[in-house]
């Protein structure tokens, strides 16, 4: 088993741990309340759509709806996922490439099927 240390800190160190602390949950609280935002206003167009509110097309409807679920998808990770934190970077730059090679394959197929 592995030995467990305890590392005492001084005040100055305690107020800094705590300062960055509530920083930090600020920020996801920020981030939180902006994703439920973002999905009630994607919700509000869905609705507004399906009464048939003047302005309100599919035009409208599908672009806006991709972009905040990109917007949701970005935050998420760099937030809810720590991708912000240092050390993060191997991670990140394997995700992005699968992200990559998620868009350019099937876009790939459809290049070929379609020309």
């Amino acid at each position: 088993m592995s030995e467990v240390q305890m590392y005492n800190r001084t005040p100055i160190e305690q107020d800094l741990y705590i300062r960055r602390s509530k920083e930090t949950m600020r920020g996801q609280i920020m981030m939180f309340s902006l994703m439920i935002f973002m999905t009630l206003v994607s919700f509000t167009f869905v609705v507004a759509y399906q009464q048939g509110v003047e302005g309100f097309t599919k035009y409208l409807l599908v672009p806006v709806l991709f972009l905040f679920a990109a917007v949701q998808v970005g935050l998420q990770l760099f937030y809810f996922m720590h991708m912000k934190d240092k050390g993060h970077g191997i991670p990140q730059m394997f995700m992005f490439t699968g992200a990559v090679f998620a868009f350019l394959i099937p876009l790939t197929f459809a290049t070929i099927v379609w020309w």
